[in-house]
């Protein structure tokens, strides 16, 4: 973080609090999810949904709950725009979305943009019933496109010049949320 100014808006306990909170709204709208998933959105929703469905296991004692993950890197409206090569990730859905809830998850709700992507890239699965959004971090005035979360662990005010990193730890156990600055 040395070419930023970083300020921390979430240490280790207030996300502890926060997943716990996001996991007992999906509990409450879900209960046993015989008939939802979970789908992270690679690379940063991976974690994310991954704590969330641990949540789940262990405090609410759901048996079976489908879990995958979402490459949106070819589906992006500004794929091939940027002069790099980049690296997808792995798209590991091992399971029907037909007629299912599906649960997208990722870090950051910024421009829309990235959901935008998921949603198509969705559609390479099934059409599902209904399709909700969990984001832990909703920068709220940045929207391009008219999207919003059902699910939301912060709302962030931030301006154009800055970014909401989530941070973990190397084993992913504790984290925390930044806002980053580019120095001038």
């Amino acid at each position: 973080m040395c070419a930023f100014n970083a300020k921390k808006i979430l240490n280790t306990s207030k996300l502890s609090l926060i997943l716990r909170r996001l996991a007992s709204q999906l509990f409450e709208n879900h209960n046993h999810f015989e008939n939802a998933v979970l789908i992270g959105v690679q690379p940063r929703g991976k974690i994310l949904a991954e704590k969330l469905k641990d949540i789940l296991i262990t405090e609410y004692k759901i048996k079976n709950i489908d879990l995958g993950f979402l490459d949106i890197t070819f589906f992006r409206d500004d794929f091939g725009r940027k002069n790099k090569i980049l690296s997808p990730n792995k798209t590991s859905i091992d399971f029907f979305i037909e007629d299912k809830s599906v649960i997208l998850i990722d870090d950051v709700l910024y421009t829309g943009r990235s959901v935008t992507a998921a949603l198509a890239a969705l559609q390479s699965f099934g059409r599902p019933k209904k399709v909700e959004l969990l984001s832990l971090v909703d920068r709220r005035f940045s929207r391009h496109l008219p999207i919003q979360p059902d699910y939301y662990g912060v709302k962030v005010d931030s301006i154009n010049n800055q970014r909401v990193e989530v941070k973990w730890d190397k084993n992913n156990k504790e984290g925390s949320v930044y806002i980053l600055q580019n120095e001038k």
